[in-house]
């Protein structure tokens, strides 16, 4: 009978054992040793039956620790990328005409002009030049100073070159008055190289000119200071876009509402011959850019001018900044000393932070060019050289001894004054 007793005790250790380690906290009373259930009471301490087993703990009821919150990762900036670039003026006097005409065909080829610096101008998303001559066709007369007009296989040159857009909003543009526009403006269509600052139609001049690059939208309008007293005619404002501070003004939050990332407004302004800018183009250019332009490009001068970049706010309040190109001076033409044989190709990377859609101008590159004039026939020839590129192959054998001390010195002067309004 005691036996059974002792394997009945232990039959219950076990079970508390087997309970405790299951994670269950019931709290039983041994039964005594006469076989009956428990007491309903707890037993005094003399009642309790000893054991020489060590009581079993039991298991915590306390929570698990909460999980630390791993920090959420910052992500990062992811940016798109365009290069911009801009020229000066592409003009056509009369000695540009002779060199570059095939008897045989009848036709005129400038391809030869760009060819020295079409590497460069490939690599630009937007290449942008200021054609200053009309290309109202043979039958209104080649002609250049005072009154232009070129024949259309230049702008077929420039295509070639890389350029994919034109401003035509200059001193020039009435040259072969209100015909001369619109012919020009047929032909440039034919070419398909989009142009802006002059219209056939007061729907065509509000019409905004926007180029998307690599996800970027750059939205671009041309003004200039007037037409060589040449009138507009009444009642036609449209043809050539002037110089109106406030209606550039709004013109840029016309292109901004329209989707345009960056803001490329070129102005015709300035004093001929001037090497750095007047009071007002200084006011002018900065008023714009303050005013939302991203790029102010000039040209009319025929000399290269400083550029500078100035710091302002956006819309929202962030810090932005704006580049101001005074001049870029001639990048083709007949015109010869005091530097108006110079001109410089302007390098600009774009970046857009895609999150906020922030505009930023990154390493902003003048390249000095120069119009190599050569003679050997009977009439001349014409290239555009990159300056430091040329100077540092030193094996151009067009080039004499003489051109190229020329060159480094020329070069030397115009990286100077380009850099005269940094800060």
């Amino acid at each position: 009978m005691r036996r059974y007793r002792n394997r009945k005790h232990i039959r219950w250790q076990l079970a508390l054992l087997i309970l405790s380690l299951a994670g269950l906290t019931f709290l039983f009373l041994m039964p005594d040793d006469s076989g009956s259930g428990p007491s309903p009471t707890a037993p005094s301490p003399s009642e309790t039956t000893q054991s020489n087993e060590t009581a079993m703990p039991f298991p915590s009821l306390s929570p698990p620790p909460a999980e630390t919150a791993m920090p959420t990762a910052t992500p990062k900036p992811q940016y798109q990328e365009a290069l911009w670039i801009g020229v000066g003026d592409v003009m056509m006097h009369r000695p540009q005409l002779p060199g570059a005409y095939n008897k045989k065909t009848g036709k005129y080829n400038f391809d030869s002009f760009f060819s020295e610096v079409k590497p460069i101008l490939s690599e630009g998303d937007w290449v942008i030049a200021n054609l200053e001559t009309p290309v109202a066709g043979k039958e209104f007369g080649y002609t250049g100073y005072p009154m232009f007009n070129a024949p259309t296989e230049l702008v077929e040159a420039l295509k070639k070159a890389g350029f994919n857009l034109l401003t035509t909003a200059n001193n020039h543009s009435l040259d072969k008055g209100e015909k001369g526009v619109l012919r020009t403006l047929e032909n440039l269509k034919k070419i398909g190289l989009p142009s802006v600052g002059t219209a056939a139609s007061q729907k065509e001049a509000d019409r905004l000119l926007l180029s998307e690059k690599n996800g970027i939208v750059m939205g671009i309008a041309a003004y200039t200071y007037g037409t060589n007293g040449i009138p507009v005619p009444e009642g036609k404002p449209y043809l050539v876009s002037m110089i109106d501070e406030e209606k550039m003004k709004e013109d840029i939050n016309r292109l901004r509402d329209a989707g345009a990332d960056l803001v490329t407004l070129s102005l015709h302004f300035g004093i001929e011959y001037q090497t750095s800018p007047n009071e007002e183009q200084k006011r002018l250019a900065r008023a714009l850019i303050a005013a939302g332009a991203d790029i102010i490009a000039g040209s009319h001068p025929h000399v290269v001018q400083p550029y500078e970049i100035v710091e302002t706010t956006d819309g929202k309040g962030r810090a932005r900044k704006g580049l101001i190109i005074y001049s870029m001076g001639n990048f083709i033409s007949n015109q010869r000393g005091e530097t108006k044989d110079y001109g410089v190709i302007f390098k600009v990377k774009i970046r857009k932070e895609t999150t906020s859609g922030l505009i930023e101008l990154k390493d902003v590159e003048a390249i000095p060019t120069w119009v190599h004039r050569y003679k050997p026939d009977q009439a001349y020839r014409y290239r555009i050289l990159p300056i430091d590129d040329t100077v540092s192959a030193a094996s151009d054998k067009l080039l004499t001894k003489a051109d190229y001390v020329t060159l480094k010195k020329y070069g030397e002067l115009l990286r100077n004054r380009l850099d005269s309004m940094k800060q």
